[in-house]
């Protein structure tokens, strides 16, 4: 057949050593992070990290109220995913759907005056662990050069053409 080199038939570029630990400490951290704060909304507010999340967005909104797509695409996750955390905040009274009046397809989640309330009574303890967590261990430089990384990180992996494969458009 010849000599018919591709891109798939490279040689990967491997991890350097140093690559490697940074890369290992990376996914060591957030992973640790992830369960620290999902324990602590668990054990304090009956709830994970991302109804929290999801609570949030709501309680930031006018009329405290949001487009399930748009829900969805703000906390980067699936529609399928979203819908089955509404529906246990739902039956929490947390939550609760509308439709859309100008789209029949559509609805729009509301925090509830009840939502509002846990989410109030639960953010003092959450910011506080995300504080002892990552922000008390930082020097401000290193909370701004952790800022200017995720931003770099963030806007790599949000392709905007047609065809993007993001979480909120499965």
């Amino acid at each position: 057949m010849g000599d018919m080199t591709t891109a798939s038939q490279e040689e990967p570029r491997w991890l350097s050593d140093e690559e490697q630990h940074v890369w290992r400490a990376y996914l060591h951290a957030t992973t640790l992070l992830e369960d620290h704060l999902d324990r602590q909304l668990q054990r304090d507010a009956g709830m994970p990290h991302v109804y929290y999340g999801l609570l949030v967005q709501l309680a930031q909104e006018p009329r405290r109220r949001m487009r399930m797509t748009e829900l969805a695409k703000s906390a980067k996750i699936t529609r399928s995913r979203l819908s089955h955390a509404i529906a246990r905040l739902e039956k929490n009274g947390w939550v609760t759907r509308e439709d859309c009046p100008s789209d029949k397809r559509g609805q729009f989640a509301h925090l509830t005056s009840q939502g509002y309330e846990v989410l109030s009574q639960a953010a003092p303890g959450h910011v506080a662990a995300v504080r002892q967590a990552l922000f008390d261990r930082l020097s401000p430089e290193q909370v701004e050069q952790l800022g200017a990384i995720m931003k770099v990180m963030a806007e790599a992996l949000q392709p905007t053409g047609p065809d993007a494969d993001l979480p909120w458009l499965r």
